[in-house]
């Protein structure tokens, strides 16, 4: 669950970056956040996951207020998103498993339940094969399916997608939101950031466009600033 309340962040140097945002995103929802580049969307995505502070307004993430959050609780409200970035960010030297549990030994998981999370991901991704394989032996389509099951792996209420597909062509791009639209149903929160609007418009899914800071559509059925495909 996320909730904007009249958000504003204003940086040091004067950029005023959000103007007033107001969105709320339900559990078990999937929502794109579209916009052009510098519209908002990564200062969105820095306030949800606690880098930086809303200036005004309310902000909660999945019961978390971060307005007055305390250094100890960030850790905690972190483990309740998994993030995936456009460059995968990856482990080179860690096998496709190793990379999954050194995510889990991070929240001090047991290995029974390392073996079994891990080959429950691996199956969901469709990677069980290639678990001993190294990122650098995968396509950047696998790569960024490695990356959704290491968001996966400890089990989060929400993941956050940025840019997901900035990697990928488009046969690839396609199966990464397909297979996120999978989890979905399962019962995880998606959220992806994107800029892709012929991507976003194959998916009949809430899409919230920010511009220049402010939200200026939030519509259900495959919008994209205000045009339909």
């Amino acid at each position: 669950m996320i909730r904007f309340i009249d958000v504003y962040k204003e940086y040091d140097n004067g950029t005023k970056a959000l103007k007033g945002v107001n969105m709320r995103v339900d559990d078990g929802e999937f929502v794109f956040l579209v916009g052009p580049s510098g519209s908002g969307k990564s200062t969105m995505m820095k306030l949800i996951t606690g880098e930086i502070s809303p200036t005004e307004g309310k902000l909660m993430v999945n019961g978390y207020s971060l307005n007055n959050i305390s250094p100890k609780q960030i850790p905690l409200m972190r483990r309740t998103l998994g993030i995936v970035f456009q460059d995968f960010r990856l482990i080179e030297k860690k096998t496709v498993h190793e990379n999954l549990s050194f995510a889990m030994r991070a929240i001090g998981a047991s290995n029974r339940d390392m073996r079994k999370r891990i080959g429950y991901v691996l199956r969901l991704v469709g990677l069980e094969e290639k678990a001993h394989q190294y990122p650098g032996q995968l396509s950047g389509g696998e790569q960024q399916r490695v990356a959704i099951a290491r968001a996966l792996v400890n089990n989060p209420n929400m993941i956050i997608a940025d840019e997901p597909t900035g990697n990928l062509d488009p046969s690839r791009s396609l199966e990464i939101m397909m297979l996120l639209e999978r989890i979905n149903e399962l019962g995880t929160t998606i959220l992806v950031v994107t800029h892709e609007m012929n991507l976003v418009n194959k998916f009949a899914k809430r899409v919230v466009t920010i511009q220049e800071g402010r939200i200026i559509s939030d519509e259900t059925g495959g919008y994209y600033h205000g045009e339909k495909i």
